[in-house]
């Protein structure tokens, strides 16, 4: 009886043995799967935050370009009222085209 106590006894230690090496890849897999999860909260924190920032950067842009626009109308004006001062003058002749 021995031997089959001996043989019992040695396959509940391989049997155990596995349990142990299934559980320590089920923690592992988990802790992973955890990391992953907190790795993509962070991911998807950073992009909600760069729209925001590309948003924000998007409006300045626009007003940026507002004001660029009025800034080259006003010197056109500008030199459009110099040219006619000085055609008055007598001392430019506007090139024709």
């Amino acid at each position: 009886m021995a031997p089959k106590l001996d043989d019992a006894m040695k396959r509940l230690d391989i049997a155990l043995g596995l349990l142990e090496a299934s559980v320590s890849r089920r923690l592992e897999a988990d802790r992973r799967r955890g990391g992953l999860e907190t790795e993509l909260q962070l991911m998807q924190d950073d992009r909600a935050r760069l729209a925001e920032e590309l948003d924000g950067a998007l409006t300045r842009l626009h007003r940026f370009e507002a004001a660029t626009d009025d800034v080259s109308r006003r010197v056109r004006q500008a030199i459009g009222a110099v040219q006619t001062v000085l055609a008055q003058a007598g001392q430019f002749e506007p090139e024709e085209g």
